[in-house]
């Protein structure tokens, strides 16, 4: 059974397959829904041991439990955004500290959903967002505010969140069209790049604390414009892994309330492809 380089998916991998119409026709096999929702058969049948049990009405999860739950969820990233990057502009000293409360805040509560098998609590789900538009808001305006070193100008952030929607809904249309199927290879090759890449940030993270410009990863230059370009590669793989993780669940019968973990799981590729995309926009615009 494949796995998926999102960690919100780690604990909800479906067992079997169902008849369910998914985010398109490629082979069913990333989801982690597995612990959660893969002892329970498609479309509500249950072991002989719990027949006897009194059984929660719910229906299976569609393609429009997904589509609702995640626009939900990024529609609180962008309002929550939106107010952090307004204050953050008329008082700048709160940036740093939005940027340090809404990221803490973001990664305790994904390491609470995905560890506690929580990703489908919508209350944990929609904290998250409001933390991560907390700290995306002030963030996008430290990388565009003169007063942070950051190139100036708004119109950065417009079009790092056209790129991340583009690489989106472009992703979305290679795993609908199965121009890339999701293989236990695939799955692999993305698993490793993604943990070498960590490895790399983080090293030159400590190597910034002994050199000015560390490993130069994140330095403005040529090796940093190659790493963010390929951490960008990466996430847009990592979609596919997401979708397909979504799509095993809705042919698992998955309840609907899963809807909520696939929306967290895709709401975190994408808070991460936007920071990519807009480190990278500003190498361009410090050039």
């Amino acid at each position: 059974m494949r796995s998926t380089s999102n960690p919100v998916f780690r604990n909800l991998q479906p067992q079997q397959g169902g008849g369910y119409a998914g985010f398109g026709s490629a082979a069913a096999g990333a989801g982690q829904f597995a612990n959660q929702y893969g002892q329970q058969p498609p479309y509500g049948g249950y072991p002989q041991q719990y027949q006897q049990m009194p059984v929660p009405a719910t229906r299976p999860m569609t393609i429009d439990d997904v589509v609702t739950k995640t626009g939900i969820t990024l529609g609180v990233v962008t309002v929550a955004g939106i107010l952090s990057y307004a204050l953050t502009s008329i008082n700048h000293g709160l940036a740093p500290l939005f940027v340090i409360v809404g990221g803490l805040v973001g990664f305790v509560l994904v390491m609470v959903a995905t560890f506690g098998r929580k990703q489908d609590n919508p209350a944990i789900v929609l904290s998250y967002a409001a933390a991560e538009g907390l700290f995306l808001g002030a963030l996008s305006y430290m990388f565009t505010g003169v007063e942070f070193g950051g190139v100036g100008g708004a119109g950065l952030i417009a079009q790092a969140v056209l790129g991340t929607f583009g690489v989106f809904f472009g992703m979305l249309v290679v795993y609908k069209t199965g121009a890339i199927r999701v293989t236990p290879r695939l799955t692999r090759m993305v698993i490793g790049a993604l943990i070498g890449a960590v490895v790399l940030a983080l090293g030159n993270m400590i190597a910034m604390f002994f050199t000015a410009d560390g490993f130069g990863l994140r330095s403005g230059g040529t090796v940093a414009i190659i790493f963010s370009l390929v951490m960008i590669g990466i996430a847009a793989f990592s979609f596919l892994l997401d979708f397909d993780a979504a799509d095993q669940l809705i042919r698992a019968g998955a309840p609907e309330k899963a809807a909520w973990g696939v929306a967290l799981g895709l709401t975190v590729t994408l808070v991460w492809l936007y920071i990519e995309i807009l480190r990278l926009l500003s190498y361009f615009q410090n050039d």
